[in-house]
């Protein structure tokens, strides 16, 4: 986007949204991992809705995920299947995402992650490590390949990652995932302070429990799970995705420009006290 800077304080600058749009991200590039779950999905036909270019990406092939695709208006060529915890997958994925947009991205959203439901005495090293590799590595390299070509282009970018309510209160059986979810909240914070003098803003948005996948899964078919799930979340209901997919464009857009290093809290009140007996 083109940024007018308004003189007032001589110490600080003001930009000025152009008005493309009630977001302003008509004609930004935008890449989107794990864009293929029900969460990643609305968030891109959030952007899409808001005039965004979007390229897609996770990890199935392009004939496995057709079906997701035309449900969700994007043709084939818009995406592009990538393992993210492959620093080789995630170049591929850049190179491509320049062919498709004629040019870098402008917004990178590392979206993509996975969950496990152990007791913690019991929870299988395998999985954890799975879990990690696929929430914390994955984050880090296409954050830090995005970064690389922002810099070396000299172009500004802008950073969004995905942590969750359970980085700051434990939820039960699934430990590591909230580990994870913190230390991708601390590797946002470290972009936000290494880049910010070469114009990147890095930014979070934590959702609550939302009404898709395996949260939804339990909530309907799991009467104990809902119980609790219910007395968790100060608002009584579960999240929808369109309030993630709305953080997510706020962070993107120039409404957030004096944003860097922060995590956008969007959970219902769910973090506000533990209340998970």
């Amino acid at each position: 986007m083109e940024r007018d800077l308004v003189q007032g304080d001589p110490e600080v600058g003001m930009e000025v949204a152009s008005h493309e749009g009630p977001w302003g991200l008509t004609g930004r590039r935008v890449i989107l991992t794990g864009a293929l779950g029900g969460i990643g999905q609305t968030i891109a036909a959030a952007f899409r809705g808001a005039g965004a270019n979007v390229l897609l990406t996770d990890l199935p092939d392009a004939s496995t995920a057709g079906e997701s695709l035309a449900v969700s208006g994007f043709a084939r060529s818009a995406y592009v299947a990538c393992d993210i915890t492959s620093a080789g997958d995630v170049r591929t994925l850049f190179d491509r995402a320049a062919e498709f947009f004629g040019g870098p991205a402008d917004i990178v959203c590392a979206h993509a992650g996975v969950v496990g439901s152990h007791p913690l005495t019991e929870y299988p090293v395998d999985a954890f490590d799975d879990l990690m590799t696929v929430n914390l590595r994955g984050s880090f390299l296409v954050a830090s390949e995005a970064a690389r070509r922002w810099l070396a282009a000299e172009a500004p970018g802008v950073l969004i990652f995905t942590t969750s309510w359970v980085q700051d209160v434990p939820w039960p059986e699934i430990g590591p995932y909230s580990a994870s979810k913190a230390a991708v909240r601390s590797l946002m914070r470290t972009f936000a302070r290494e880049l910010a003098p070469r114009g990147v803003r890095s930014n979070a948005v934590a959702p609550g429990i939302v009404g898709v996948g395996m949260a939804r899964r339990q909530w309907d078919s799991d009467p104990a799970y809902r119980s609790r799930a219910q007395r968790a979340i100060p608002l009584g209901r579960l999240q929808t995705p369109e309030s993630v997919a709305n953080a997510v464009l706020f962070l993107a857009s120039p409404l957030s420009a004096y944003m860097t290093g922060a995590t956008l809290l969007v959970d219902g009140g769910a973090s506000l006290y533990p209340m998970d007996e």
